[in-house]
Parts: structure tokens; C-alpha cells; sequence
């Protein structure tokens, strides 16, 4: 296991290399997430198979057509996506490298799958290379009594990194779970990755407010439904402030969530918190609903700029970088909001027995306002 860029992708080729060159293996399974993972980056990548080869030593060829790889003295590797377990079905192998592991969608069915396949030479083996996450995979492999974990961390491979990332992403990211994960490549325990605390969150409520801000935005979660039973639909302003130094901090300023209100209403109620906040624009999650999120919005009488966000991974993996700048001590909450942070302690715990649409709302804001906005200003030269 190790941290993103820690050289693990080289580890695992370097162990293919030295298998094919000089341990006699001749079937070798390499699998990746996606097909585009294992040829863009366990294939021909920087540290993939064919770029490892020393003087003297022919890089092998990849078949695009077979999905194979195959070395100058015949020894294969073939490659497999995790999206799909049973192409793992038929082929065996007496080896295989296993990239990314925690990331694989179908992950307990494609390992298993797999052991079928190793039943070639005397002593079939398996790498697998991974930046850790809690999965339940990479928890098992971690257990096992017959497998050997090794870690390395983002800065054991300095000299292959650029200075101006390993800086950037330690001033980030360091001190925290998602920096410890990321970075040192450590599996966090249950405990130590669980998220907001009511003592984390005591340290970052303020009394005063710390002036003019930068940008204001309302971020809305909207419901899937009408009515009492129906989710939440989560309505949290934030806005940011730069300092002398360019450090940009984060303030929560209002949670007007609300429940039970018919599309037309909630939608009311945004613009209500925009205008009373003095928002720029309105953030937008599009799970439900696509572009009548908009249409809504619009027909409510919005007339700022709605940006719509789709969620393409999971809540806890969008929540973890905003959770960062908690931890960073840079975001603040402007007065007391109860039921928000009541909601933020329960997040991803068993206490969590309703949607989290406060907690979706508070993170789509700091996503657009510090995750992806640039840390500092730039001048590009034309």
C-alpha cells in the first residue's frame, strides 16, 4: 500500500519485470479498474511495464486488439477491467498484478474470480498495489494470514515528484486523515476516519464575523420527493474571505433547509436565503432531476447564475477533502446551527438514520468555494 505517487505502480512492474525475466512465469493477469487503466497506466505509463526495462532488455509489445502484452521470450500478460469479474472467467494464470485495488467497483467478486484463474506453475502469487481506503477488499487483504503488506509514503519518492506538488499537497492535505490516507499511505482504523466531531466542530464556531467576504453562494440538496416522509431539502450559505497572505478561509453563514415543502417552494426558499445572504450564484446538485433542478430554480424567479453538480462518487469521498479544510482549521461556522452540525456528527456513523442533505449542502458550497477553486491567483503569460 502506498500514497498517491509513492512509486507503488513501479513496485508492482518492477515484480512483474523480475517474475517473467527470471522467475520462469510465463501467464500473467494484470489487472486495473478500468481497460484504460491498466494499458494507460500499468502498460505504458511512466513506471508501467514497457518503460522499467533496463539496457539491453526489449520492452515487450502490447496487442491492443487481445488486450495482451507479450515479452521477446514469450512469456503474456493479459489484461482485465474490474468492472467486469466475469472476464476473469476461462484464462488462468501463474500470476497476476492487481493495481488500485481499493478502487475497483466490483471488488470482493473480481478477487475471488481471480483466485480461479491462478492454478498454472508451482507457486502461483499475486501483487496488488493500492493507495488505501477502508473497503472491504483491502480490509480483508490487510487480515490475511498469507499475505505481506508493505507501505510507502508520497515523500519516499521525492525524487520522481515535482517539488511544487509535494508542497502544494502537504501544505494541503498534512495533519489530516485524508493527508494520512493520501499521502502516508496509512489504512485508517473505524475510529480515526470517522468525521466530524462536536469537539472539531466547537473549535471552528465563532462569535464574531471576520468582515467583508469574497464570494457568497447558496448550495441546495434537492429532495427526491413531496411531503413529511420525503428527504430534506438541504439549503446551506457559505462564503469566503482571503487574507494578507492569500490563505482563503471558509464560513458557513445559514442553514435554511427544509422539508416537506412542494418543488416550487424550496426553490423559493433559495432564492429567499440568496438575496437575504448576498449570493452571487446558486450551487446545485442534479442527481435529482437532472436540468428541472434549473428549470425550478428558474420558474421561482431566480436570476443569478445556477451551477449544477452531479455526484459521481460516493458522499463520504465527496465529503473528505471539505472535511480536510476542517481539520486544516480553515473553514468557520457564523453563529450556532444545531441541526446542521447535529447532522455533521452523525455523518457516516450509525447515529445516521436519514438522508444527509444539510451535509450534502455544506459540502457542494466548499467544494465550488475551496476544493475546486484555485488556491491562489495566477497571471498567465501570454
Amino acid at each position: 500500500m502506498g500514497g498517491r505517487g509513492s512509486g507503488k505502480t513501479r513496485a508492482g512492474a518492477e515484480w512483474v519485470r523480475r517474475l517473467v525475466l527470471f522467475g520462469g512465469y510465463r501467464r500473467i493477469a494484470l489487472v486495473g479498474p478500468t481497460f484504460n487503466d491498466v494499458r494507460e497506466v500499468m502498460i505504458e505509463g511512466f513506471s508501467g511495464l514497457r518503460s522499467i526495462m533496463r539496457a539491453g532488455e526489449r520492452a515487450p509489445e502490447y496487442e491492443v486488439s487481445r488486450h495482451r502484452l507479450v515479452w521477446p521470450n514469450g512469456a503474456e500478460a493479459h489484461a482485465f477491467s474490474a468492472e467486469d469479474p466475469d472476464g476473469l472467467r476461462g484464462p488462468q494464470f501463474d500470476a497476476a498484478w492487481c493495481d488500485e485495488v481499493a478502487a475497483w467497483q466490483n471488488g470482493r467478486a473480481v478477487w475471488d474470480m481471480l483466485q480461479m484463474t491462478l492454478r498454472l506453475g508451482p507457486n502461483p502469487r499475486i501483487i496488488a498495489t493500492t493507495t488505501p481506503r477502508r473497503v472491504p477488499l483491502v480490509r480483508a487483504l490487510v487480515e490475511g494470514a498469507t499475505v505481506a503488506v508493505t507501505r510507502s509514503a508520497t515523500r519516499d519518492n521525492a525524487e520522481n515528484l515535482s517539488p511544487v506538488f509535494l508542497d502544494h499537497v502537504e501544505r494541503l492535505y498534512g495533519n489530516s486523515d485524508l493527508g494520512r490516507q493520501e499521502l502516508a499511505g496509512e489504512l485508517l482504523d473505524e475510529e480515526s476516519g470517522a468525521l466530524w466531531t462536536r469537539a472539531l466542530i466547537d473549535l471552528v464556531s465563532l462569535t464574531h464575523h471576520p468582515g467583508p467576504l469574497t464570494e457568497i453562494v447558496v448550495a441546495v440538496d434537492p429532495p427526491a420527493g413531496v411531503g413529511a416522509t420525503a428527504d430534506a431539502c438541504g439549503i446551506v450559505a457559505a462564503g469566503t474571505r482571503r487574507d494578507a497572505g492569500g490563505l482563503v478561509s471558509g464560513y458557513v453563514l445559514a442553514d435554511a433547509t427544509v422539508r416537506g415543502l412542494s418543488p416550487i417552494d424550496w426553490a423559493t426558499r433559495v432564492i429567499d436565503t440568496a438575496s437575504r445572504v448576498g449570493a452571487s450564484r446558486i450551487i446545485a446538485e442534479s442527481n435529482q432531476g437532472g436540468e428541472m433542478v434549473r428549470t425550478i430554480l428558474l420558474q421561482a424567479g431566480c436570476r443569478l447564475p445556477i451551477i449544477l453538480k452531479h455526484a459521481r462518487v460516493s458522499k463520504r469521498d465527496r465529503a473528505l477533502p471539505v472535511f480536510t479544510l476542517y481539520q486544516q482549521g480553515r473553514v468557520f461556522h457564523l453563529g450556532p446551527f444545531s441541526e446542521l452540525e447535529k447532522e455533521m456528527v452523525a455523518f457516516g456513523t450509525a447515529a445516521q438514520h436519514r438522508s444527509p442533505d444539510r451535509v450534502d449542502a455544506l459540502v457542494w458550497a466548499f467544494t465550488v468555494l475551496m476544493v475546486e477553486a484555485p488556491t491562489a491567483p495566477s497571471v498567465r503569460r501570454l
